[in-house]
Protein backbone atom coordinates (compact mmCIF):
# COMPACT_ATOMS: atom_id res chain seq x y z
CA UNK A 1 0.00 0.00 0.00
CA UNK A 2 1.36 3.41 -1.03
CA UNK A 3 0.83 6.62 0.91
CA UNK A 4 2.07 10.18 1.30
CA UNK A 5 4.41 10.70 4.26
CA UNK A 6 5.86 13.87 5.74
CA UNK A 7 9.66 13.73 5.78
CA UNK A 8 9.70 15.85 8.97
CA UNK A 9 7.02 14.55 11.35
CA UNK A 10 6.20 11.21 9.69
CA UNK A 11 2.46 11.90 9.31
CA UNK A 12 0.76 9.73 6.68
CA UNK A 13 -1.92 10.74 4.18
CA UNK A 14 -3.85 8.86 1.54
CA UNK A 15 -2.64 9.28 -2.04
CA UNK A 16 -6.04 10.71 -2.93
CA UNK A 17 -5.55 13.65 -0.56
CA UNK A 18 -4.95 16.89 -2.46
CA UNK A 19 -2.08 18.14 -0.35
CA UNK A 20 1.40 19.36 -1.31
CA UNK A 21 3.05 19.81 2.09
CA UNK A 22 2.23 18.47 5.54
CA UNK A 23 -0.82 20.26 7.04
CA UNK A 24 0.65 19.78 10.51
CA UNK A 25 4.26 20.92 10.19
CA UNK A 26 4.55 22.20 6.57
CA UNK A 27 7.18 19.55 5.83
CA UNK A 28 7.71 18.14 2.34
CA UNK A 29 5.91 14.93 1.43
CA UNK A 30 7.20 11.67 -0.02
CA UNK A 31 5.29 8.97 -1.83
CA UNK A 32 6.27 5.83 0.09
CA UNK A 33 5.80 2.18 -0.84
CA UNK A 34 5.66 -1.06 1.07
CA UNK A 35 8.72 -2.66 -0.51
CA UNK A 36 9.12 -5.65 1.81
CA UNK A 37 7.52 -7.94 -0.77
CA UNK A 38 9.67 -6.75 -3.66
CA UNK A 39 12.58 -8.76 -4.99
CA UNK A 40 15.15 -6.67 -6.84
CA UNK A 41 16.19 -9.45 -9.18
CA UNK A 42 12.59 -10.22 -10.15
CA UNK A 43 11.78 -6.55 -10.76
CA UNK A 44 14.86 -6.17 -12.92
CA UNK A 45 13.65 -9.05 -15.09
CA UNK A 46 10.17 -7.54 -15.41
CA UNK A 47 11.55 -4.11 -16.30
CA UNK A 48 14.00 -5.51 -18.84
CA UNK A 49 11.27 -7.57 -20.52
CA UNK A 50 9.13 -4.48 -20.98
CA UNK A 51 11.77 -2.86 -23.19
CA UNK A 52 10.60 -5.20 -25.95
CA UNK A 53 6.91 -4.38 -25.52
CA UNK A 54 4.90 -2.21 -27.92
CA UNK A 55 2.64 -0.89 -25.14
CA UNK A 56 2.83 2.89 -24.72
CA UNK A 57 3.17 2.39 -20.97
CA UNK A 58 6.13 0.04 -21.41
CA UNK A 59 7.69 2.31 -24.03
CA UNK A 60 7.65 5.13 -21.49
CA UNK A 61 10.93 5.43 -19.60
CA UNK A 62 8.81 6.29 -16.57
CA UNK A 63 5.81 3.94 -16.55
CA UNK A 64 8.00 0.97 -17.46
CA UNK A 65 8.96 1.05 -13.77
CA UNK A 66 5.38 1.34 -12.47
CA UNK A 67 5.85 -1.07 -9.55
CA UNK A 68 7.66 1.79 -7.81
CA UNK A 69 5.28 4.53 -8.96
CA UNK A 70 1.94 5.74 -7.57
CA UNK A 71 -0.85 3.40 -8.73
CA UNK A 72 -2.87 4.56 -11.73
CA UNK A 73 -5.31 2.90 -14.11
CA UNK A 74 -4.35 2.77 -17.77
CA UNK A 75 -7.13 5.24 -18.56
CA UNK A 76 -5.66 7.74 -16.09
CA UNK A 77 -2.06 7.71 -17.35
CA UNK A 78 -1.00 10.64 -19.54
CA UNK A 79 2.20 9.73 -21.35
CA UNK A 80 4.18 10.97 -24.35
CA UNK A 81 6.57 7.97 -24.14
CA UNK A 82 8.96 10.19 -22.20
CA UNK A 83 12.35 8.94 -21.08
CA UNK A 84 14.54 6.58 -23.11
CA UNK A 85 17.10 9.38 -23.23
CA UNK A 86 20.59 8.60 -24.41
CA UNK A 87 23.78 8.11 -22.46
CA UNK A 88 26.66 9.40 -24.58
CA UNK A 89 30.40 9.15 -24.10
CA UNK A 90 32.04 12.58 -24.20
CA UNK A 91 35.81 12.28 -24.75
CA UNK A 92 36.49 16.00 -25.32
CA UNK A 93 34.54 16.90 -22.21
CA UNK A 94 36.39 14.22 -20.25
CA UNK A 95 39.71 15.68 -21.38
CA UNK A 96 38.58 19.17 -20.42
CA UNK A 97 37.62 17.93 -16.96
CA UNK A 98 40.88 16.03 -16.54
CA UNK A 99 39.35 12.56 -16.16
CA UNK A 100 39.76 9.29 -18.02
CA UNK A 101 36.18 9.01 -19.27
CA UNK A 102 32.85 10.78 -18.91
CA UNK A 103 29.29 9.99 -19.93
CA UNK A 104 26.36 12.39 -20.19
CA UNK A 105 22.77 11.25 -19.76
CA UNK A 106 20.92 13.80 -21.84
CA UNK A 107 17.45 14.42 -20.45
CA UNK A 108 17.04 17.23 -22.95
CA UNK A 109 16.05 14.54 -25.45
CA UNK A 110 12.61 14.22 -23.83
CA UNK A 111 9.44 15.25 -25.74
CA UNK A 112 9.51 18.92 -24.71
CA UNK A 113 13.29 19.10 -24.44
CA UNK A 114 13.92 18.75 -20.71
CA UNK A 115 13.88 16.39 -17.74
CA UNK A 116 10.62 17.97 -16.55
CA UNK A 117 8.64 15.58 -18.77
CA UNK A 118 9.62 12.67 -16.54
CA UNK A 119 7.89 14.26 -13.58
CA UNK A 120 5.07 15.83 -15.53
CA UNK A 121 3.69 12.50 -16.73
CA UNK A 122 3.20 11.36 -13.12
CA UNK A 123 2.06 14.81 -11.98
CA UNK A 124 -0.58 15.21 -14.69
CA UNK A 125 -1.69 11.62 -14.16
CA UNK A 126 -2.28 12.35 -10.47
CA UNK A 127 -4.17 15.51 -11.43
CA UNK A 128 -6.42 13.39 -13.64
CA UNK A 129 -6.91 10.83 -10.83
CA UNK A 130 -8.06 13.64 -8.54
CA UNK A 131 -10.47 15.02 -11.14
CA UNK A 132 -8.60 18.28 -11.71
CA UNK A 133 -9.47 20.24 -14.84
CA UNK A 134 -6.77 22.92 -14.53
CA UNK A 135 -3.12 22.94 -13.46
CA UNK A 136 -0.58 25.65 -12.67
CA UNK A 137 3.11 26.20 -12.08
CA UNK A 138 5.69 28.92 -11.57
CA UNK A 139 8.52 28.54 -14.03
CA UNK A 140 11.68 29.96 -15.53
CA UNK A 141 10.89 27.96 -18.65
CA UNK A 142 11.22 24.18 -18.73
CA UNK A 143 8.44 23.38 -16.26
CA UNK A 144 6.04 25.65 -18.14
CA UNK A 145 6.80 23.99 -21.47
CA UNK A 146 6.36 20.51 -20.06
CA UNK A 147 3.22 21.22 -18.06
CA UNK A 148 1.59 22.99 -20.99
CA UNK A 149 2.25 20.03 -23.31
CA UNK A 150 1.02 17.35 -20.90
CA UNK A 151 -2.00 19.43 -19.89
CA UNK A 152 -2.89 19.79 -23.57
CA UNK A 153 -2.66 16.02 -24.00
CA UNK A 154 -4.92 15.55 -20.96
CA UNK A 155 -7.43 18.19 -22.05
CA UNK A 156 -6.71 20.39 -19.04
CA UNK A 157 -6.29 24.14 -18.77
CA UNK A 158 -2.74 25.21 -17.93
CA UNK A 159 -1.75 28.41 -16.10
CA UNK A 160 1.91 29.46 -16.09
CA UNK A 161 3.38 32.12 -13.77
CA UNK A 162 6.66 33.43 -15.15
CA UNK A 163 9.05 35.94 -13.54
CA UNK A 164 9.21 39.22 -15.42
CA UNK A 165 11.94 39.26 -18.08
CA UNK A 166 13.58 36.11 -16.75
CA UNK A 167 12.59 33.38 -19.17
CA UNK A 168 14.17 32.16 -22.37
CA UNK A 169 12.00 32.96 -25.39
CA UNK A 170 12.59 29.43 -26.68
CA UNK A 171 10.92 28.01 -23.59
CA UNK A 172 8.18 30.62 -23.48
CA UNK A 173 7.32 29.86 -27.11
CA UNK A 174 6.60 26.25 -26.14
CA UNK A 175 4.16 27.17 -23.36
CA UNK A 176 2.34 29.53 -25.69
CA UNK A 177 2.24 27.03 -28.54
CA UNK A 178 0.79 24.32 -26.32
CA UNK A 179 -2.07 26.60 -25.28
CA UNK A 180 -1.15 27.63 -21.74
CA UNK A 181 -2.34 30.90 -20.25
CA UNK A 182 0.87 32.73 -19.34
CA UNK A 183 0.93 35.35 -16.59
CA UNK A 184 4.06 37.49 -16.28
CA UNK A 185 4.62 38.34 -12.61
CA UNK A 186 6.52 41.39 -11.38
CA UNK A 187 9.35 39.80 -9.42
CA UNK A 188 11.69 36.82 -9.61
CA UNK A 189 10.97 33.09 -9.64
CA UNK A 190 10.62 32.90 -5.86
CA UNK A 191 7.86 35.55 -5.91
CA UNK A 192 6.05 33.68 -8.68
CA UNK A 193 6.42 30.43 -6.75
CA UNK A 194 4.96 31.91 -3.57
CA UNK A 195 1.96 33.29 -5.45
CA UNK A 196 1.15 30.11 -7.35
CA UNK A 197 1.32 28.09 -4.12
CA UNK A 198 -1.12 30.47 -2.44
CA UNK A 199 -3.53 30.35 -5.37
CA UNK A 200 -3.39 26.54 -5.61
CA UNK A 201 -4.22 26.35 -1.90
CA UNK A 202 -7.29 28.56 -2.35
CA UNK A 203 -8.70 27.32 -5.68
CA UNK A 204 -9.33 24.01 -7.50
CA UNK A 205 -6.20 24.57 -9.63
CA UNK A 206 -3.74 21.67 -9.16
CA UNK A 207 -0.13 22.71 -8.47
CA UNK A 208 2.58 21.04 -10.55
CA UNK A 209 5.85 22.50 -9.29
CA UNK A 210 8.34 20.15 -7.69
CA UNK A 211 6.86 20.74 -4.23
CA UNK A 212 4.27 18.29 -5.54
CA UNK A 213 5.60 14.85 -4.50
CA UNK A 214 4.08 13.12 -7.53
CA UNK A 215 6.32 15.17 -9.82
CA UNK A 216 9.44 13.79 -8.17
CA UNK A 217 8.19 10.21 -8.47
CA UNK A 218 8.50 10.44 -12.23
CA UNK A 219 11.89 12.11 -12.05
CA UNK A 220 13.33 9.41 -9.78
CA UNK A 221 13.09 6.98 -12.71
CA UNK A 222 16.20 8.70 -14.08
CA UNK A 223 18.07 6.46 -11.63
CA UNK A 224 16.21 3.34 -12.79
CA UNK A 225 16.63 3.96 -16.51
CA UNK A 226 20.27 4.99 -16.18
CA UNK A 227 21.10 1.70 -14.48
CA UNK A 228 19.03 -0.31 -16.95
CA UNK A 229 20.90 1.27 -19.87
CA UNK A 230 24.21 0.38 -18.21
CA UNK A 231 23.23 -3.24 -17.70
CA UNK A 232 22.49 -2.51 -14.03
CA UNK A 233 26.11 -1.51 -13.41
CA UNK A 234 26.25 1.29 -10.86
CA UNK A 235 28.43 4.35 -11.64
CA UNK A 236 30.70 5.74 -8.95
CA UNK A 237 29.18 9.21 -9.13
CA UNK A 238 26.21 11.16 -10.49
CA UNK A 239 26.60 14.91 -11.10
CA UNK A 240 23.43 17.02 -11.25
CA UNK A 241 22.71 20.75 -11.75
CA UNK A 242 21.15 22.41 -8.70
CA UNK A 243 18.27 24.85 -9.10
CA UNK A 244 15.00 24.12 -7.30
CA UNK A 245 16.68 20.82 -6.26
CA UNK A 246 13.80 18.54 -7.20
CA UNK A 247 15.85 16.54 -9.69
CA UNK A 248 18.78 15.78 -7.40
CA UNK A 249 16.29 14.88 -4.64
CA UNK A 250 14.38 12.56 -6.95
CA UNK A 251 17.47 10.79 -8.29
CA UNK A 252 18.70 10.15 -4.74
CA UNK A 253 15.28 8.77 -3.75
CA UNK A 254 15.30 6.48 -6.78
CA UNK A 255 18.66 4.98 -5.90
CA UNK A 256 17.64 4.66 -2.25
CA UNK A 257 14.56 2.65 -3.19
CA UNK A 258 16.66 0.36 -5.38
CA UNK A 259 18.95 -0.15 -2.39
CA UNK A 260 15.98 -1.00 -0.16
CA UNK A 261 14.73 -3.72 -2.51
CA UNK A 262 18.21 -5.16 -3.00
CA UNK A 263 18.63 -4.29 -6.67
CA UNK A 264 21.83 -2.40 -5.79
CA UNK A 265 24.14 -2.93 -2.82
CA UNK A 266 25.41 0.62 -2.32
CA UNK A 267 24.60 4.21 -3.24
CA UNK A 268 26.54 6.17 -5.87
CA UNK A 269 28.06 9.47 -4.79
CA UNK A 270 25.90 12.51 -5.58
CA UNK A 271 27.41 15.84 -6.55
CA UNK A 272 25.20 18.92 -6.98
CA UNK A 273 26.57 21.97 -8.82
CA UNK A 274 25.08 25.46 -8.53
CA UNK A 275 25.84 28.75 -10.23
CA UNK A 276 27.75 30.99 -7.81
CA UNK A 277 25.13 33.74 -8.16
CA UNK A 278 22.30 31.35 -7.26
CA UNK A 279 23.96 29.11 -4.69
CA UNK A 280 21.88 28.86 -1.49
CA UNK A 281 22.43 25.10 -1.14
CA UNK A 282 26.19 25.50 -1.61
CA UNK A 283 26.26 28.14 1.13
CA UNK A 284 24.28 25.96 3.50
CA UNK A 285 26.14 22.71 2.87
CA UNK A 286 29.61 24.16 3.11
CA UNK A 287 28.87 26.27 6.18
CA UNK A 288 27.39 23.36 8.12
CA UNK A 289 24.12 25.22 8.66
CA UNK A 290 21.02 23.24 9.62
CA UNK A 291 18.60 25.24 7.50
CA UNK A 292 18.79 26.96 4.15
CA UNK A 293 18.83 30.76 4.03
CA UNK A 294 17.10 32.01 0.87
CA UNK A 295 19.29 34.07 -1.40
CA UNK A 296 17.65 37.33 -2.42
CA UNK A 297 18.44 38.60 -5.89
CA UNK A 298 19.75 35.27 -7.15
CA UNK A 299 21.38 35.66 -10.56
CA UNK A 300 22.77 33.48 -13.32
CA UNK A 301 22.43 33.56 -17.08
CA UNK A 302 21.69 29.83 -16.78
CA UNK A 303 18.07 30.79 -16.13
CA UNK A 304 16.81 27.26 -15.44
CA UNK A 305 18.72 27.29 -12.13
CA UNK A 306 18.22 30.98 -11.27
CA UNK A 307 16.50 30.19 -7.97
CA UNK A 308 17.30 31.69 -4.59
CA UNK A 309 14.80 29.78 -2.45
CA UNK A 310 14.73 26.15 -3.66
CA UNK A 311 11.66 24.40 -2.30
CA UNK A 312 13.15 20.90 -2.33
CA UNK A 313 16.25 21.67 -0.27
CA UNK A 314 15.34 19.36 2.67
CA UNK A 315 15.06 16.41 0.29
CA UNK A 316 18.30 17.43 -1.42
CA UNK A 317 20.12 17.46 1.92
CA UNK A 318 18.68 14.03 2.69
CA UNK A 319 19.89 12.76 -0.69
CA UNK A 320 23.37 14.17 -0.16
CA UNK A 321 23.60 12.36 3.17
CA UNK A 322 22.37 9.11 1.64
CA UNK A 323 24.91 9.42 -1.16
CA UNK A 324 28.00 10.75 0.66
CA UNK A 325 27.55 13.81 -1.52
CA UNK A 326 28.95 17.27 -1.98
CA UNK A 327 27.90 20.62 -3.39
CA UNK A 328 30.02 23.02 -5.41
CA UNK A 329 29.55 26.28 -7.30
CA UNK A 330 30.80 27.60 -10.64
CA UNK A 331 31.11 31.02 -12.24
CA UNK A 332 29.32 32.37 -15.29
CA UNK A 333 32.57 32.14 -17.26
CA UNK A 334 33.03 28.51 -16.26
CA UNK A 335 29.46 27.66 -17.26
CA UNK A 336 29.81 29.32 -20.67
CA UNK A 337 33.10 27.60 -21.47
CA UNK A 338 31.88 24.20 -20.30
CA UNK A 339 28.78 24.55 -22.48
CA UNK A 340 30.95 25.18 -25.54
CA UNK A 341 33.12 22.15 -24.73
CA UNK A 342 30.04 19.92 -24.42
CA UNK A 343 28.99 21.21 -27.82
CA UNK A 344 32.38 20.20 -29.25
CA UNK A 345 31.44 16.59 -28.40
CA UNK A 346 28.46 16.97 -30.73
CA UNK A 347 26.03 16.87 -27.84
CA UNK A 348 24.94 20.37 -26.85
CA UNK A 349 22.80 21.48 -23.91
CA UNK A 350 21.12 24.46 -22.32
CA UNK A 351 23.35 26.64 -20.11
CA UNK A 352 22.11 25.20 -16.79
CA UNK A 353 23.19 21.70 -17.83
CA UNK A 354 26.78 22.82 -18.36
CA UNK A 355 27.34 23.44 -14.65
CA UNK A 356 27.92 19.68 -14.35
CA UNK A 357 31.06 19.74 -16.50
CA UNK A 358 32.27 23.04 -15.05
CA UNK A 359 31.90 21.73 -11.51
CA UNK A 360 33.50 18.39 -12.36
CA UNK A 361 36.54 20.17 -13.78
CA UNK A 362 36.98 22.21 -10.62
CA UNK A 363 36.57 19.22 -8.30
CA UNK A 364 39.11 17.18 -10.25
CA UNK A 365 41.58 20.07 -10.15
CA UNK A 366 41.18 20.29 -6.37
CA UNK A 367 41.68 16.56 -5.93
CA UNK A 368 38.15 15.92 -4.68
CA UNK A 369 37.32 13.61 -7.58
CA UNK A 370 39.65 10.86 -8.76
CA UNK A 371 40.32 10.98 -12.53
CA UNK A 372 39.60 7.26 -12.77
CA UNK A 373 36.05 7.44 -11.40
CA UNK A 374 33.12 6.12 -13.44
CA UNK A 375 30.98 9.26 -13.71
CA UNK A 376 27.62 10.05 -15.30
CA UNK A 377 26.75 13.75 -15.53
CA UNK A 378 23.15 14.79 -16.06
CA UNK A 379 22.25 17.23 -18.85
CA UNK A 380 18.82 18.62 -18.10
CA UNK A 381 17.82 20.62 -21.18
CA UNK A 382 18.17 20.73 -24.97
CA UNK A 383 20.65 23.07 -26.67
CA UNK A 384 17.79 24.85 -28.49
CA UNK A 385 16.16 25.93 -25.22
CA UNK A 386 18.29 29.08 -25.12
CA UNK A 387 19.83 29.65 -28.57
CA UNK A 388 20.62 33.34 -27.97
CA UNK A 389 23.06 32.38 -25.22
CA UNK A 390 24.89 30.02 -27.56
CA UNK A 391 25.05 32.42 -30.49
CA UNK A 392 26.20 35.31 -28.31
CA UNK A 393 28.99 33.18 -26.83
CA UNK A 394 30.32 32.20 -30.23
CA UNK A 395 30.05 35.78 -31.48
CA UNK A 396 32.02 37.02 -28.47
CA UNK A 397 29.07 39.05 -27.20
CA UNK A 398 27.95 37.12 -24.14
CA UNK A 399 27.74 39.14 -20.94
CA UNK A 400 25.53 40.46 -18.19
CA UNK A 401 25.00 43.39 -15.83
CA UNK A 402 26.10 42.73 -12.26
CA UNK A 403 24.39 43.81 -9.03
CA UNK A 404 26.27 47.12 -9.10
CA UNK A 405 24.98 47.92 -12.57
CA UNK A 406 28.34 47.30 -14.24
CA UNK A 407 28.56 45.46 -17.54
CA UNK A 408 30.49 42.17 -17.36
CA UNK A 409 31.71 40.69 -20.64
CA UNK A 410 32.60 37.00 -20.75
CA UNK A 411 35.57 35.70 -22.70
CA UNK A 412 34.63 33.29 -25.48
CA UNK A 413 37.58 30.94 -25.07
CA UNK A 414 36.09 28.25 -27.30
CA UNK A 415 34.30 30.47 -29.79
CA UNK A 416 33.37 29.13 -33.21
CA UNK A 417 32.95 32.49 -34.86
CA UNK A 418 30.80 33.32 -37.84
CA UNK A 419 32.69 34.30 -40.97
CA UNK A 420 31.48 36.89 -43.46
CA UNK A 421 32.74 36.42 -47.01
CA UNK A 422 31.76 37.95 -50.35
CA UNK A 423 29.80 35.93 -52.90
CA UNK A 424 33.02 35.02 -54.69
CA UNK A 425 34.21 31.48 -55.43
CA UNK A 426 37.89 32.15 -54.78
CA UNK A 427 37.17 34.05 -51.59
CA UNK A 428 34.98 31.21 -50.33
CA UNK A 429 37.60 28.56 -51.11
CA UNK A 430 40.22 30.67 -49.32
CA UNK A 431 37.92 30.96 -46.30
CA UNK A 432 37.43 27.18 -46.31
CA UNK A 433 41.17 26.68 -46.20
CA UNK A 434 41.04 24.33 -49.22
CA UNK A 435 44.07 24.29 -51.47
Amino acid sequence: MSSLRCIECGADFKLETRVYTCPSCAGLLDVVYRTSGFNGKDLRGIWDARRGSASSFDLSGVWRFRELLPPAADSEIVTMTEGNTQIWDAPRSAGYAGIDRLAFKHLGMNPTGSFKDLGMTTGITQARRLGATSVACASTGNTSASMAAYAARAGMKAFVFIPSGQISLGKLSQALDYGASVLQIEGDFDVAMQLVREIAAETPVYLLNSVNPFRLEGQKTIAFELLQQRGWRLPDRIIVPGGNLGNSSAIAKGFHELLEIGLITKMPKLTIIQAEGANPLYRMWNSGAETLTPLKGAFTMATAIKIGSPVSWPKAIRGLRWCDGEVDQVSEQEIADAKAVIGSDGIGCEPASAVTLAGLRNLVARGTIDPGEDIVAILTGHVLKDPDYTVNYHRGKLGYTDSKGDAVALTSRFANRLQSVPADRDEIIAALGIE
